[in-house]
């Protein structure tokens, strides 16, 4: 492990919110590429490292949430502001979104979205990026773990995807 390395985990471990490759690149004058490379050189000498839609965390560290539920889903492309707006309005955080891929199983991708600000800054990067989301793979269908403080929130949270003909 060279000292840029060394270095970056040692930032990573000294916060709690995600940080970016871009912004690693910048705090360490190098390219975002560079990051991108000595982060999975990292994951291969066997340091935990999660890599998030916005950014890197240490391994372990997760936002802690009193409940954790999981809701099946299915929505179109222009449902998709609709379906994370409904969910951090009510309180939740998503925390993951997976898909059951015919050939390669179960895919998932970190969110931690827990306001309509993470979810513009999801959906700006998705634009920017030209990307389709996950469930573009399975015809919409896709599961979202949500974190909230509590049953009665992910339940406001399941009946208004219900009733926004998104949650099943």
């Amino acid at each position: 492990m060279n000292q840029r390395q060394q270095d970056i985990l040692n930032t990573l471990k000294q916060t709690d919110r995600p940080i970016s490759a871009s912004a690693l690149a910048g705090r360490f004058d190098v390219s975002r590429q560079i990051i991108v490379s000595d982060v999975a050189l990292l994951r291969a000498a066997g340091e935990e490292i999660v890599a998030t839609s916005r950014g890197y965390l240490p391994g372990g560290q997760t936002a802690a949430f009193p409940w954790t539920g999981t809701l099946v889903c299915r929505h179109s492309a222009d449902q998709l502001k609709d379906e994370l707006y409904a969910i951090v309005d009510l309180g939740g955080t998503v925390i993951d979104v997976s898909i059951d891929h015919p050939i390669y199983g179960e895919l998932s991708g970190r969110l931690d979205l827990s306001s309509r600000f993470d979810v513009d800054e999801f959906l700006s990067r998705v634009s920017q990026e030209g990307a389709l989301p996950i469930s573009s793979l399975t015809s919409g269908l896709h599961l979202h773990r949500i974190g909230c403080k509590d049953r009665d929130v992910f339940e406001r949270i399941r009946a208004r995807l219900v009733e926004l003909d998104i949650a099943r």
